[in-house]
């Protein structure tokens, strides 16, 4: 068993967010001294580590104790695809923003190192290799099926804006 000090230092967290996250029902110490400490469990700790993952995943206080209450393993699916929800909807936000200051500095978008193929270009690149349109319609739906992130990545890489490639996708799911 350790205390509450010993728990704070070794977890880097004051003293204080560990006493709010008691207040909030999320870490409740195991026991109590004789003189009134706090006392953490090995249990305890690992919890405490869950919260920390969880916090970095940036769920809100809020929602954390359902998941911490999940049995292992099991967590409850809806509030972290509501999170990648939010960080989707996110990075497109900084997405736009970053193309913005790119135009107004005149600049070309980057992607990884090297110029950006917009999405007229892409298309142009896959007719001249004897795709037609079908065809193109089951490359992006094996894309889809295949690699769905890679698919968001990549349309996101062309510049198309986020309504447009939630139709792609949606289409392309659709086989």
């Amino acid at each position: 068993m350790i205390t509450i000090s010993t728990l704070a230092r070794g977890s880097g967290l004051s003293r204080a967010t560990l006493l709010y996250y008691d207040r909030l029902g999320l870490l409740r110490p195991s026991e109590r001294s004789r003189s009134g400490y706090r006392l953490y469990s090995p249990a305890q700790v690992r919890r405490l580590e869950r919260i920390c993952l969880y916090r970095k995943m940036g769920i809100p206080l809020g929602e954390m104790k359902e998941l911490l209450d999940a049995p292992e393993g099991r967590a409850p699916l809806e509030i972290l695809q509501r999170r990648l929800g939010t960080l989707d909807r996110e990075i497109a936000g900084l997405r736009g923003q970053q193309r913005a200051i790119l135009r107004l500095l005149g600049q070309k978008p980057l992607q990884q190192g090297a110029e950006m193929i917009h999405k007229e270009r892409w298309v142009e690149i896959m007719q001249a290799a004897g795709f037609k349109d079908e065809e193109m319609t089951n490359w992006h739906r094996q894309f889809e099926k295949m690699e769905p992130e890679a698919h968001q990545e990549f349309l996101e890489s062309l510049g198309i804006p986020a309504d447009e490639i939630a139709r792609i996708r949606e289409w392309s799911r659709k086989a």
